[in-house]
């Protein structure tokens, strides 16, 4: 059974601990729909649902503080937060700086155009175009990977990388697979996919490299376990995206 998560109104913080209060501070943007988001100024989506059922697996308050995405690793890195619930994909910078959780997510980067773009059929066919990924993402370096990356001209965005796409600013953009084909299915913008996804990801919650990090994020862990083999992660997923993007086993679709 679903288990009953509440969403949280923006401004929730943590002044003590997570140790002394057993308050985990928990960053995100709350601009990334439909993982995390604001409607109505309730901050709200899988991501949010998530950390509410770990926190109650777990025994712990979750305090969501939002900030800009390319803020979050700072702010981690920082201590101001003790984690990130904000689609983190792990990659080995990553690794080399925090410890994580199992992965939560599989999921895959996904191309987008304008609607109606039969130039671009897929990442193959990025070469000698314009590029928009979010700033502080994963996608960047996903693109900088590829074997003709010299022939792509990436752009970060804040904001407006839909809208961007949508009227022609930039020729295409970078998303996760499931983020893409819900902002598809929700914006009035004529966008695309184009093409299947590429390059596998796996996303976690990140901890610091410290005593107390490693503490909380084994805490963390565990409730993870637990809502994976009771099903509460499948519920939760089903909700949001109508398929179960928590298992290993997801395909591409």
């Amino acid at each position: 059974m679903l288990r009953m998560v509440i969403a949280a109104t923006i401004g929730l913080s943590g002044a003590a601990s997570a140790q002394e209060s057993e308050t985990l501070r928990v960053g995100m943007s709350g601009g990334y729909f439909p993982f995390t988001f604001v409607r109505q100024d309730v901050l709200q989506g899988f991501e949010v649902d998530v950390m509410n059922a770990v926190g109650e697996e777990a025994g712990l308050d979750i305090a969501f503080e939002t900030m800009s995405f390319s803020g979050l690793i700072g702010a981690l890195d920082a201590g101001r937060i003790d984690t990130i619930a904000n689609q983190i994909t792990i990659t080995p910078e990553r690794e080399a700086a925090f410890v994580f959780t199992q992965p939560y997510v599989i999921d895959g980067a996904q191309v987008v155009t304008k609607a109606g773009n039969d130039d671009i059929g897929g990442v193959e066919d990025l070469r000698g175009k314009t590029v928009a990924v979010n700033l502080g993402s994963n996608f960047e370096q996903l693109l900088r990977d590829l074997p003709f990356a010299d022939e792509i001209e990436i752009r970060t965005y804040e904001t407006n990388i839909e809208q961007d796409t949508a009227l022609g600013r930039v020729d295409a953009f970078v998303m996760d697979r499931v983020s893409s084909a819900q902002v598809i299915k929700e914006s009035p913008l004529p966008l695309q996919l184009a093409g299947a996804p590429f390059s596998e990801i796996r996303n976690a919650l990140p901890f610091g490299d410290t005593e107390e990090g490693r503490s909380l994020r084994d805490r963390v862990d565990a409730a993870l376990t637990v809502l994976r083999e009771d099903g509460t992660l499948s519920e939760i997923s089903q909700k949001w995206f109508d398929s179960d993007i928590t298992s290993p086993s997801v395909e591409a679709e």
